[in-house]
Parts: C-alpha cells; structure tokens; sequence
C-alpha cells in the first residue's frame, strides 16, 4: 500500500513537472498570444498581444530602467523573489502599504494567474514564478513584462500605451514619459499618465532619482551577466 502512494505520489509530481515545463519554457522563444488579465478585461480593444508586441531592443533603456526602479530595483540579481524588500513592507507600521511583487511575479500573475490574493493562487504564483526564473533569461522577463503590463484602463503593453499617451514608439521615450509610465504600474485604473495626480508626479520624481541612484541605463548591464 504504501509502495502504491508512493509511486502515485512520484508519478503525479512527475506529471506537473512536465506540465510547467510545457506552460513556461515556450515564453523563452515565443511571445504569448494573450494572458488572463487581458481576457478578463472587457475595455480592452484587441485581446490579442502581438498585434502590439515589440522587442526589448526597441524599448528605450529610460523605460526600462523606469520600469525596473518602480517595480523591482534588485531584479537582475534576485531568482524571482525580492527577501530584503518583503520584510520592509512586513515590518512597516500600521501594516504593509505597498506590494513586494517582483517583475517576474507580477509577469506570472499577468500571464498564467486570476486576480485574487488567496494562498492557494500566492502559492501557485511562488511555484511559477521560480520555474521562469530557472527556464527565461532575464532580459526576456522584462520583454515579456513590458508587452503585457497594464498601463491604463484597456491599455495593455508598452507599444500601446506609448502611442496612446504620448504618441510616440517606445524608443522614444524620454526619462519624464519612462517615469511617468512607470508611476502608474501598482494601480493602473486609479491611476492616470495623461491626467496625472500630484502623487503620480511624486511617484515619477523619486523613479527618476531611483534610477540615478542605481547608476542610469548602464545597470542594464547586469541583465546581460544575469542570463542563464
């Protein structure tokens, strides 16, 4: 008896290895067609993403650092999981005000997941999130994260949003509509890049200094070293 469960047991986690694998490593050479966040949005125009897609090489470096000092400064060093930046929102007083989601855990949320902050859908998250660590370089993470990401009610990915807002390819992007953009990511219905809040302003002022602080565009080096 105990043989039979064992055996279920080994066969069972067998089956959702193969099962993640087959999920995330197509994500290193193919560009998804469309993800849950988008189905589940009735303002979209268009729930097909490669009607807007565009390489990483075609996305200013401003916008992607804007992107990485407002969501996750330690992205090219960490396996998906930021520690350090968890338990500063943990031991924050009067209770966490902000997320600690990484790049790669929100691009596993956007892709695979439902809305929701149950611990079965965290845990799933967790699972995922390691898996396209270990399977997708960095760089194409944030390819990936800058084409699904919701920049305004119905605006999915960078090439959208850069043309809707500012009228503009996203390679021509300067540090002021990179870090606008940037500002709304944690709520992008409530918050807004063409009627922005004076907490939106604030927000882009401290990305702008963020991204001076970690040394510019050329901290986008560290994802070449960081490819796997």
């Amino acid at each position: 008896m105990r043989q039979c469960i064992l055996h279920f047991l080994f066969k069972f986690t067998l089956v959702i290895l193969v099962i993640t694998i087959v999920a995330v490593l197509p994500l290193r050479w193919f560009n998804p067609m469309t993800t849950r966040f988008i189905l589940s949005d009735g303002n979209v125009e268009s729930v097909w993403i490669y009607q807007r897609w565009i390489a990483l090489d075609n996305v200013a470096p401003m916008m992607q650092m804007a992107v990485i000092a407002s969501e996750d400064q330690k992205f090219p060093e960490h396996y998906g999981f930021d520690f350090d930046q968890l338990k500063k929102v943990l031991s924050q007083s009067g209770g966490p005000t902000r997320g600690a989601s990484t790049i790669t855990q929100q691009l596993v949320k956007n892709i695979y997941l439902w809305p929701g902050k149950g611990l079965f859908r965290k845990g799933v998250e967790a699972y995922l999130t390691l898996f396209l660590e270990l399977l997708i370089p960095k760089e194409r993470i944030l390819e990936l994260y800058l084409n699904v990401i919701e920049f305004g009610s119905g605006v999915y990915g960078v090439k959208h949003a850069s043309d809707v807002f500012f009228q503009k390819t996203p390679s021509q992007l300067n540090r002021v509509e990179a870090s606008l953009m940037a500002a709304v990511l944690p709520n992008p219905k409530q918050l807004h890049i063409n009627k922005p809040s004076g907490y939106v302003y604030d927000r882009a002022l401290n990305i702008r200094f963020a991204i001076r602080n970690l040394g510019g565009v050329g901290y986008l080096g560290k994802l070449e070293s960081a490819k796997n």
